[in-house]
């Protein structure tokens, strides 16, 4: 598979190193300083398009690939208010991969948080709130995987009715500290407490090395699908 990258730091070069190993190629990889590979034969003639960048280039870079008829992977988040458009271009023939989290442990994480606030909604008696930390690079506040946490959990605990970012004392809202340091990868972790104990699960990522592996494999998945697309796809879950 010829693959083009789009957004080519450190999630970039951790990618191509990956699909490197997995015996594909990279077509082109495109970053802020090279917008004109848009333009390029290897752009048009690739496979498939990886796109890892920032949630004010991420439409307009769908958009370009849409246009020469490439499926995208994409884990930038910090953009979805534009998903009603995504969801229209793969009505009409578009091919798209989302996931706010491409490792396979935060989306086994997904599964128990979920699990969790049903069998939570049951006992008045905790309450419960999110924290994240990532490196000091990331743009967006909170991290999609922990809005993607908040909302399962909103659909599950009858006692929240939305999220907010920042530590809440209110009964109906789920407070979501967000906090960023040095080179973390990611950190997230959802506690449930009451007057006499707590019950916490946690995600501690180690590397970009399993985001990296699980956005070549949601690529491989991909290619010769039509639509859209995401983890639940890719695992069966």
């Amino acid at each position: 598979m010829k693959i083009v990258l789009i957004g080519y730091g450190k999630m970039g070069h951790e990618i191509e190193r990956i699909a490197l190993e997995r015996g594909h190629s990279i077509a082109c990889a495109i970053d802020v300083n090279n917008p004109e590979l848009f333009e390029s034969d290897d752009f048009r003639t690739a496979d498939l398009a990886i796109e890892f960048t920032s949630p004010s280039t991420a439409l307009q870079n769908y958009r370009r690939c849409f246009a020469a008829g490439l499926p995208v992977v994409s884990g930038t988040t910090g953009w979805l208010e534009h998903m009603a458009e995504i969801r229209q271009a793969c009505e009409q023939g578009q091919t798209f991969f989302y996931a706010s989290n491409f490792s396979l442990g935060v989306n086994l994480f997904f599964v128990l948080n979920k699990m969790l606030a049903e069998k939570m909604n049951a006992f008045p008696q905790y309450e419960v709130k999110l924290k994240e930390i990532h490196h000091t690079q990331k743009v967006d506040s909170p991290s999609g995987t922990a809005v993607s946490l908040a909302e399962d959990i909103l659909k599950n605990l009858d006692r929240k009715k939305t999220w907010v970012n920042y530590e809440s004392n209110k009964t109906d809202e789920l407070g979501i500290v967000s906090e960023r340091e040095g080179s973390v990868p990611g950190y997230h972790e959802v506690c449930y407490e009451s007057e006499v104990d707590s019950l916490k699960i946690i995600h501690d990522a180690k590397s970009r090395a399993g985001f990296a592996l699980g956005a070549v494999m949601a690529a491989e998945f991909t290619l010769g699908k039509k639509g859209m697309l995401g983890m639940h796809d890719l695992l069966g879950f």
